[in-house]
């Protein structure tokens, strides 16, 4: 058999893919009689040949042809990255829309999936009544809402103070915005008190960025 090896890939390419020479012909528009000299190794297939054969068979050319590639030709993988720039905040006063907030101390990236679903921003973390997950400089991306779920971390002002970031714990009367550091005690408030005060939710933190 003078071309062994291309003959036995083939039969193992047909095999494989569980199709006859027959078949592969049809499809491949290879004459069958061709074919056939392949797979008893007495002709070897030109580069076009093998490459209507390969695109069939879903194997790498080269390989069929005999040279020492792998069966299955590795294509990198290019993922499009798209991204959207937000602003990063060094603090949010009380009553100043996010859009006015002129204290931008830098940008980040989100994707464009997460920023198809609301207006974000980010915020950098003063203070460590949120360590040991959040700690001083890190960065926080937060979705603008006005309410937020039981246990959501949130960023909300109280009685006109810049911003603050906080795990939100809500009851019939009211309520808590709560440290992860028990260095810290909870800021509980009745619903008159959030009314009076005020206290506002600003947004929801949906991702950190912690700094190192």
């Amino acid at each position: 058999m003078k071309h062994a090896l291309t003959a036995k890939r083939l039969s193992i390419a047909l095999s494989n893919a569980n199709m006859k020479p027959q078949e592969l012909a049809n499809r491949s528009e290879v004459n069958k009689a061709s074919i056939s000299q392949y797979i008893n190794g007495s002709h070897k297939p030109s580069n076009i040949s093998a490459g209507k054969m390969a695109s069939v068979l879903q194997v790498n050319p080269l390989w069929l042809m005999g040279f020492d590639v792998p069966m299955v030709e590795v294509v990198p993988k290019v993922i499009s990255k798209k991204g959207v720039t937000i602003n990063v905040l060094g603090r949010v006063a009380a009553g100043i829309p996010i859009e006015a907030v002129e204290d931008i101390i830098d940008t980040e990236e989100i994707a464009e999936e997460l920023a198809k679903t609301g207006t974000f921003f980010g915020l950098q973390i003063h203070g460590n009544s949120m360590e040991p997950k959040f700690s001083e400089g890190d960065v926080v991306i937060v979705r603008q809402q006005s309410d937020a779920e039981s246990g959501d971390i949130v960023i909300a002002t109280v009685n006109g103070n810049n911003a603050t970031c906080k795990r939100l714990k809500k009851y019939e009367t009211g309520i808590a915005l709560l440290s992860t550091n028990p260095d810290y005690d909870p800021m509980i408030f009745t619903n008159e008190e959030i009314e009076n005060k005020p206290v506002r939710i600003l947004g929801k933190v949906v991702e950190l960025r912690a700094k190192f």
